[in-house]
Parts: structure tokens; C-alpha cells; sequence
């Protein structure tokens, strides 16, 4: 007997690996951007850690969420005021680049169960 429940998790998973991989494909770049930018030396590795997932032959969803998971923290994590000051020296609007791509983050990172 086939369990619908089990089929039907697998299918939400995968759903969500496709979407994640095919956001990092359309905004990594910008994502990337903004992070090195931000000039913090951890704020790219969990970006590398999100791509490294991705080559793998099988991604494993527990990671990709573990990354998009350190990806929207550590954008929560940066302060307006410092983001403003980034936004007049880079001449970019750094506080809306968070703010987007956080949100984004957020959602994706939302449709993967946190494992441990």
C-alpha cells in the first residue's frame, strides 16, 4: 500500500528544493552582493554552504534549510542604521536589498523543517 503522506512530504521537499535552487539561480548574484558588501567574513558562508547543497548529485533538503536559515539570520541580525551608512558609501540601497532578500529567505527557508 502506497502511504500518500509520506509521497505527498517527499513532493512539499522537493517542491521547496526546486524553488530555493531556482531563486539562487535567478538573485545569488544580488544576494552575494549585498553580503559581501555587508563586509562581515561569515556573512558569505552560508551562501557557499546553500550552493555547495545544490552540486551535490542529492541535495539534502536538511541543509539547504539549515543555510537559508543562517542566510535570513544574519540579515535579521543587521542594524538600519548600519545599513543606511553601507547604502551612502557603496552607493546602493543596501536597507532595501536586507529587507527583499530577507523576506524572501524567510519564505523559502519557511517551507523546510527545521531538523536538530
Amino acid at each position: 500500500m502506497l502511504n500518500t503522506t509520506e509521497t505527498e512530504t517527499r513532493r512539499v521537499l522537493f517542491d521547496a528544493m526546486s524553488d530555493a535552487q531556482r531563486h539562487l539561480q535567478q538573485h545569488g548574484t544580488s544576494l552575494c552582493e549585498l553580503l559581501d558588501a555587508i563586509d562581515d567574513p561569515s556573512a558569505t558562508d552560508p551562501l557557499c554552504d546553500l550552493h555547495m547543497a545544490f552540486e551535490k548529485p542529492f541535495p539534502d533538503a536538511a541543509d539547504i534549510g539549515a543555510a537559508l536559515r543562517q542566510i535570513e539570520r544574519f540579515l535579521a541580525c543587521q542594524t538600519p542604521s548600519s545599513l543606511d551608512r553601507l547604502g551612502r558609501e557603496r552607493n546602493f540601497y543596501a536597507a532595501d536589498a536586507a529587507r527583499w532578500h530577507g523576506a524572501r529567505v524567510s519564505e523559502l527557508a519557511a517551507r523546510f523543517p527545521h531538523i536538530g
